[in-house]
């Protein structure tokens, strides 16, 4: 197999692309990473340097990795600042690094693509993303948010596991929000209802429009609502305006936007993924406080959703405690890390076990906490 970095996913084709991402998950589309890169929101001059890795055999596309060189870690979603710091404190650098990740989209999916399922393609992924490490001296290369069947492979070439959670919704064929609720005890199921009447009360309607039904007026209006929630946090936003046109036109049957509006305004606004029987909560934005309108737009409005769909799994993004009493499950996420400096990489594995020995903690502490009732934790196999 002949390996190549691409500084640029349209080097190749959208169709060869799109051929060997067989999970149906929306970000790892060509549209989606080419999206980024047409409106500015990665590049040179974002912190996210393209350098995606190809496989080829007789000239025909086998695998891939969305591969970026940074020069910081934000938009990662994995914590590794205190890294940087022990890297500068030692008098070392640490960026530029290398990491296969989806910028800003904390999701999980396959990072070693390939056309046929099996583990020689993604071996030899890991073994040439490695060595790109080294070859040109980056000081660490990071798999953010891979599937868990990639972690045997990513280990054995020579890469530490480090654990996380997320509280991810889960669909056991109800057949609408009410009969979901049912499921949950009778003091959750009242909290539910009351939060879903004040948004109404304030007279606050919810519509959701496809990606393709959004005209350029709306979007500008949902970009700056969006743009919004990083601004009142001191940040410009990462995505650009053009990125959500783009997606609105060439990812159209899976970008989902839930809108809402009080005398006719716009006032807030959910932007959802949906691909591989799987719906992402990414983007939030609001002008003003609503009680409960947040958890109305992002996650009531995404389990409902679910349960029109048929969507198997709701992703409504990383932290947040609060999804817990709304039904959301802690998920084990992962992370691969190697360092190129085997003083660091020894010092850290010892840690990221004990790290992970803590997140099983809270794992269990967060399942003690869900709302359901104990007959449907039992019917859904002693775990809700």
């Amino acid at each position: 197999m002949d390996a190549a970095t691409l500084d640029r996913i349209d080097e190749i084709s959208a169709a060869d692309w799109n051929r060997i991402v067989r999970s149906g998950n929306p970000f790892l589309q060509h549209e989606f990473l080419a999206a980024l890169e047409h409106s500015g929101s990665v590049g040179p001059d974002t912190g996210w340097r393209p350098r995606h890795l190809v496989l080829k055999q007789a000239g025909t596309l086998v695998g891939a990795m969305p591969l970026y060189e940074k020069r910081d870690s934000w938009g990662e979603f994995v914590f590794d600042w205190s890294w940087a710091r022990a890297y500068e404190q030692a008098g070392l650098d640490y960026y530029p690094k290398l990491v296969c990740a989806i910028p800003f989209s904390p999701v999980t999916g396959p990072r070693m693509l390939s056309a046929e399922a099996t583990v020689t393609v993604p071996k030899e992924l890991a073994r040439t993303a490695l060595a790109l490490m080294r070859e040109d001296g980056y000081s660490s290369l990071h798999v953010l948010f891979p599937e868990q069947a990639e972690l045997e492979t990513l280990e054995s070439a020579g890469m530490m596991r480090r654990k996380d959670c997320q509280f991810h919704w889960h669909n056991r064929g109800y057949a609408d929000f009410d009969d979901y609720l049912q499921t949950f005890s009778s003091k959750k199921r009242k909290n539910t209802r009351r939060e879903r009447r004040k948004v109404e009360e304030a007279g606050v309607t919810i519509e959701r429009r496809f990606g393709f039904e959004i005209g350029p007026q709306d979007w500008r209006q949902l970009y700056e609502l969006h743009a919004l929630s990083f601004l009142r946090r001191g940040r410009p936003p990462y995505l650009t305006l053009a990125f959500f046109e783009e997606v609105g036109r060439t990812m159209g049957d899976a970008v989902i936007a839930v809108i809402a509006r009080q005398r006719g305004s716009m006032v807030a606004a959910a932007i959802f993924f949906a691909g591989g029987n799987k719906l992402y909560g990414r983007y939030w934005g609001c002008a003003d406080y609503f009680d409960a309108l947040h958890f109305e737009a992002c996650y009531y409005q995404g389990i409902e959703i679910c349960i029109d769909q048929g969507l198997e799994i709701f992703e409504p993004g990383t932290q947040g405690e609060h999804k817990i009493s709304r039904g959301f499950e802690p998920i084990a996420t992962w992370s691969l890390h190697c360092l190129a400096d085997p003083r660091f990489q020894r010092a850290l594995e010892p840690l990221l076990r004990q790290e992970e020995r803590h997140v099983d903690r809270y794992m269990e502490s967060a399942r003690d906490a869900l709302p359901f009732k104990a007959s449907s934790m039992q019917d859904a196999g002693g775990s809700a």
